[in-house]
Order: structure tokens, then sequence, then C-alpha cells
């Protein structure tokens, strides 16, 4: 089996190696395509009015100056061409990517791009907690990423579907098991602007979130994590609500 791996942290990032280290349980083939630089929050976006830049960083190993997006094409349509991957694999992400999260991350942005182009994807993510960015919670990921992607494609993933996974915040041996979870909602009332000002007097924002209780929604992707699982997402790329389809249908004929 051929994979290809990516993520939204860079070509540097402490995920991506540990991702790496996954592939290379499940195979000898592994390629690395993957930005240059942190593209996190990127989403779907494409490079238009830029070219992409392509640097190899070793043995089946490239940098793209772009996107999540710019990267699995590169690696799909031009550094793969002659024999593409089996499997697209995106992350490590340094954070969990569930609820809303799912549509301004490049990290399920890689994997979806891989799916538009008709190859199976999975994104992985490592959720961290009070600790912060820099005592993430790496090895839960590596120690059950390989069972849970040789689990999924057991099952199958169908044309036009891609798998959202989570790790949550604790020691390998605490994950309480596997849930197969529901994308979730978070309340947006808890979103909120940073205010602060520059060394001139200018005004500048940061995007930030409210610490407040807040109880998931059960059988969600955020319950799931919240309770030690380790959530397991299918997600399509249809995006149309087939209920009110057939309500405008009905009111437009």
């Amino acid at each position: 089996m051929r994979i290809l791996v990516t993520n939204d942290d860079g070509i540097h990032a402490p995920g991506l190696r540990c991702l790496e280290e996954i592939a290379r349980e499940l195979s000898d083939d592994v390629w690395i395509v993957a930005p240059e630089t942190d593209q996190s929050g990127v989403s779907h976006s494409l490079s238009l009015n830029d070219p992409l830049r392509l640097r190899q960083a070793g043995e089946k190993r490239y940098a793209v100056k772009g996107t999540p997006s710019d990267c699995i094409i590169m690696g799909i349509r031009h550094i793969l061409k002659e024999h593409g991957p089996d499997l697209v694999l995106s992350g490590v992400n340094r954070g969990q990517n569930v609820a809303e999260d799912v549509t301004y991350s490049g990290t399920i942005a890689g994997a979806m791009e891989a799916t538009i182009l008709g190859v199976r994807a999975i994104a992985l993510s490592q959720a961290y907690g009070a600790g912060g960015r820099a005592n993430v919670k790496w090895h839960t990921a590596a120690q059950h990423g390989a069972s849970v992607i040789r689990r999924v494609l057991e099952v199958g993933i169908e044309p036009g579907i891609l798998v959202n996974v989570n790790f949550p915040d604790c020691e390998p041996d605490a994950v309480k098991g596997i849930a197969v979870a529901a994308q979730g909602v978070r309340n947006q009332a808890l979103l909120s602007l940073d205010e602060r000002v520059d060394g001139r007097g200018n005004p500048y924002f940061w995007l930030a979130f409210a610490k407040a209780r807040f109880e998931p929604g059960h059988g969600t992707d955020l319950k799931a994590i919240a309770d030690g699982c380790i959530s397991v997402t299918p997600l399509r790329l249809d995006l149309t609500d087939e209920p009110t389809l057939t309500r405008f249908a009905q009111a437009f004929a």
C-alpha cells in the first residue's frame, strides 16, 4: 500500500513525524508532501495567485509553499502521477478537529482534497488540554493510530467520504475506547475577540474562546473526546441538506 502523508502544521511539525511513524506501521512505501510553513486554519483553500514552490527535503519527502490542498494535488498529480497513493493520511494535527473545526481545518481539507481526487483519506488530530500546545500527548496518537486506521480500512471508506479521527488528551493506556460519533456543535457564544494595542497605539485583535462550562451533545465528537475516547467521524463531500432540498423543491414547484 502506497501512503501519502500531509498536514497543515508544516513540514517540521512534530505531529507530521508522529503520523509518519504511524504510516510506517502500515506500509514501507510512505511519501511525505507537506506545507513549507504552518497553514493552520486555511481550510480548503488553494493557491491561485501565487506559484507553488516544491522543495525536496529528503527521500520521499517534499515541502510545498502552499496549502494542504495544494500539497495533495502536488503529490497525486505530479510527484506520484505514475503510481498514485492508495491512502492519504493528514495530520497528526496539534489540537482536536471536532465540531465546527472541520470547516476551518487544513488537516481536514487535506483529506477532503484527496477524497475529491478519488483516494481514500483519513484525517487525524491529537487533542490537548490545560498543559497547552507545548504538552501535546503525541504518544497517544502514535500508540493507537495504526490500529484505528486498520479498522477503518477493514470496514471500508465509500467514495465521497473521508474519515475524521481525534485522539483524547490522556495517556495511551487511559483511552476508554473508540466512539463512532457525529460532528458536534459548540456554544458559539464563547467565541470572542481579544483586543490589544501595539507599541504605536494601534488596536489589533486575536480570535479567542472564552473559558466556560459547556456540556457537549450526546453521541458527538465533542462528547467522545471529553469522555476520553477516540472519536471516529465519517464526513461527506456532498453538503446538500436533503430535507431542506425536498422542502424547497415543493415550495418552488
